[in-house]
């Protein structure tokens, strides 16, 4: 996988490095300092996404949700290159530059390491805060503010255990089984997908939410990867033994957070879909599908 070494870019994007037997394998991030759980100074703080990126989703629907629009600002980084994350206009950069890599370079001119989104940024102290979408989560949900809590104290242990097994099987399922090489990293990744699908789509039977009685931040783990699975996932990374809607209590679950206060403006299907074809590790031609429909999001 193409990354900076010393500060230089290096290197074809892949998907699968030298990892030997074809599965897709994460690497951690990198920066991981925190913010003080206080009211930032507006236009301190930067948060650079990319519609493409359920990581990044996860981080905007936190700062909707918590009503931080205001104070954090937002830039998208929309298309997958193999110069890392493009900006579709050099104008949608606070600093004017075309790749997000030149970002990691302001906070380290010799960073080693790949180029991810999200991105917190300092402006003030130009320096990247964190890169690791949990733990951003977490913050914003930490900053004071009169909206309900993502991960309620009295819930956390249970919103954490729902994490681990989303993240194993279903968040990073998917692109192990989009990016696999070998038909046996394929197979494992596509089972484990839909057998996690259909233990949520039980576990969901007479539920509104995952956790609890309200929505928390276990609901925004399956709703980033369930708002994709359709119009990218099944198409291009061919998990394609059921559609997401063909899961009653799932498909109500993804239209109920969709239509939650401050949820849909952090979509948008179109631009996401562009971001998913422009991989060309798995769409060579760059092609955008048209279907399958309906699909939640379209109508924005």
């Amino acid at each position: 996988m193409a990354r900076m070494i010393d500060g230089v870019w290096e290197g074809e994007w892949r998907p699968t490095d030298e990892d030997g037997d074809g599965a897709f394998l994460r690497k951690p991030s990198v920066f991981r300092d925190q913010l003080p759980p206080e009211l930032p100074e507006p236009g301190r703080y930067h948060l650079f996404v990319a519609w493409t990126c359920p990581w990044a989703h996860r981080t905007l629907l936190a700062r909707s949700l918590k009503g931080l629009a205001e104070r954090i600002s937002v830039h998208f980084a929309n298309e997958l290159t193999d110069r890392s994350w493009r900006f579709e206009d050099p104008g949608m950069s606070p600093h004017g530059d075309e790749y997000l890599y030149r970002l990691y370079l302001r906070a380290d001119p010799h960073y080693t390491g790949r180029v991810t989104v999200p991105v917190l940024w300092d402006e003030r102290e130009q320096r990247i805060v964190n890169n690791e979408s949990s733990e951003i989560l977490a913050m914003l949900d930490a900053i004071p503010s009169a909206a309900p809590p993502l991960r309620p104290a009295a819930w956390v242990s249970e919103i954490d255990a729902w994490a681990e097994r989303l993240y194993a099987s279903l968040n990073n399922g998917v692109y192990r089984a989009g990016f696999a090489t070998t038909q046996e990293a394929y197979d494992e990744a596509v089972r484990g997908v839909f057998e996690t699908l259909d233990a949520l789509e039980a576990h969901l039977d007479g539920r509104r939410w995952l956790v609890g009685d309200q929505l928390t931040e276990a609901d925004l783990r399956l709703f980033v990867t369930a708002f994709r699975f359709d119009p990218a996932y099944v198409p291009l990374f061919r998990c394609n033994l059921a559609r997401f809607r063909d899961y009653p209590n799932l498909q109500a679950h993804l239209e109920r957070v969709y239509a939650h206060p401050g949820v849909a403006e952090t979509c948008d299907l179109a631009a996401m879909r562009r971001g998913y074809s422009s991989i060309r590790a798995v769409n060579p031609s760059g092609i955008v599908p048209l279907g399958p429909r309906p699909l939640v999001g379209a109508e924005r």
